[in-house]
């Protein structure tokens, strides 16, 4: 077993390790997952809501916020795609926006870092792991640079995913004036009211003022303390499982932060969090910083539905080119399944980009389980061998994006607050595109002949997978 683990099974082995009650709670927890869209009555489908630094814009500033992503390119596939997010809600966009996809840990913390070290009224900080070593103590140092200049410094941690973090690197926080929250307990006495052991903070988000947020799959945590890609742009070699992790960030600045700070607001004030968050600063550039066009979605598993998973379904069914998932955690249900499948025979080309190992067996064989009908339907599978990939993105017809916290299984639909942020548009679509397809290239190919030869002992495993799946 690797020393390093996975952020997500480092929390669920330690959620295992509570009494078996943790476990009863799980089966309680783990309801149907919300309906597919097609299901879903028509009188829910919804308006598209256009919105800037100032709140909505006028009619006329829709159109032609709307028209500048429809000149991008692929003009059918976008209107089409709008259509679809609408099909069983409103759909909250917001223009005016700038973003940078963040690959891997060096990047990704190099640019927090910047941003951190820039703060000039707020800093807000939420992860399912918050670590305190290596890249996670320099951050924490950061943090107490800022609040001992009268920044407002908050942080959320995850209780479970943050299990063994020692209570002293908590403590020297809150002693250098961070305001310091640990998301549901597992010791209820130490928040009253606000326990829950099944509902996990699965977010990652930093917000700095007004002037830049970043979310995706990395925690502060001291795996992503070097990169999964060497200089040119290959895999690294032996030992990259353990150092090389493979995860995206991305970065936003414009009218989009503000409502990715009311998210982290919304938590704190839910969770009963000790402290003033304070007011950020006024954003340095005036003006909107670029033309990208966003959607937030932050699910929480007392929501009716997961609007995340509902989402991505929807997206799937309605891709007329390409679906293209990567993903770390994948047990995707039926429905989703289907949805890929019936992609695939209609004609849309289907890949999907899946961890070749992992420290989570079961985890890891639930998906593969998967795999034999996905590929007999035409579904293209790779498995990322060479770094443990930790990514959860989607791109589908290059004009839909999404990059988040939330992965295709069941913890995610049923049991974690997550958070993705949806970027519509074909200039944006390649850029993931082409991140993509430098991750296939890196993956080995899975045929179905090959498949079809695998041992006992996997199918064995893969059955077990999938019998507890909703548990992983």
């Amino acid at each position: 077993m690797n020393a390093h683990r996975s952020p997500k099974t480092t929390g669920l082995r330690r959620l295992c390790g509570l009494a078996f009650s943790g476990l009863l709670l799980a089966a309680a927890g783990c309801s149907s997952l919300p309906p597919k869209t097609a299901d879903l009555p028509s009188q829910q489908a919804g308006i598209i809501t256009v919105s800037n630094a100032a709140g909505p814009v006028s009619a006329t500033a829709e159109r032609r916020a709307l028209q500048g992503l429809v000149n991008e390119g692929k003009k059918d596939l976008v209107i089409h795609h709008l259509k679809t997010l609408t099909a069983s809600g409103d759909a909250d966009l917001y223009q005016g926006n700038r973003t940078r996809l963040l690959i891997d840990g060096p990047a990704t913390f190099g640019a927090m870092k910047a941003a951190i070290a820039q703060a000039r009224g707020r800093v807000l900080l939420q992860s399912y792991i918050v670590e305190d070593q290596g890249v996670a103590a320099e951050v924490a140092d950061l943090l107490l640079a800022r609040a001992a200049r009268g920044v407002k410094v908050a942080m959320i941690y995850d209780a479970v995913g943050s299990i063994t973090t020692p209570d002293a690197f908590f403590k020297r926080l809150v002693d250098g004036g961070v305001s310091v929250c640990a998301f549901n307990p597992i010791n209820p006495t130490k928040r009253p009211g606000y326990w829950g052991l099944t509902h996990r903070d699965h977010r990652k988000l930093l917000v700095v003022d007004e002037d830049v947020a970043f979310t995706g799959g990395i925690n502060i945590s001291r795996v992503y303390g070097s990169s999964s890609f060497g200089r040119s742009g290959k895999p690294t070699g032996e030992g990259a499982l353990d150092d090389g992790w493979r995860d995206t960030q991305i970065e936003l600045r414009g009218p989009v932060v503000p409502v990715l700070g009311q998210v982290f607001e919304a938590t704190w004030q839910e969770q009963g969090c000790k402290g003033t968050l304070g007011q950020p600063a006024a954003k340095m550039a005036a003006g909107e910083p670029g033309q990208r066009v966003v959607k937030v979605i932050a699910s929480d598993p007392r929501d009716k539905e997961n609007r995340i998973y509902s989402t991505l379904l929807a997206a799937v069914d309605a891709a007329q080119v390409n679906v293209r998932l990567t993903m770390a955690y994948f047990a995707p249900g039926t429905d989703f399944l289907n949805a890929l499948r019936n992609a695939a025979r209609r004609g849309v080309v289907v890949e999907l980009v899946l961890p070749g190992r992992s420290d989570s067996a079961l985890v890891f064989h639930a998906g593969r389980s998967y795999y034999d009908d996905l590929l007999a339907s035409g579904v293209r599978i790779y498995q990322m061998e060479h770094a443990l990939m930790h990514a959860k993105t989607a791109v589908i017809d290059g004009v839909f994006s999404t990059v988040g916290s939330s992965n295709l299984d069941w913890l995610s639909f049923v049991a974690n607050s997550e958070l993705n942020v949806i970027v519509l548009g074909d200039d944006f679509g390649g850029e993931m595109n082409a991140l993509f397809e430098r991750d296939r290239a890196a993956s080995n190919p899975i045929t179905l002949e090959a498949w079809r030869q695998r041992g006992l002992k996997d199918r064995a495993m893969e059955t077990m997978g999938r019998l507890l799946e909703r548990f992983l």
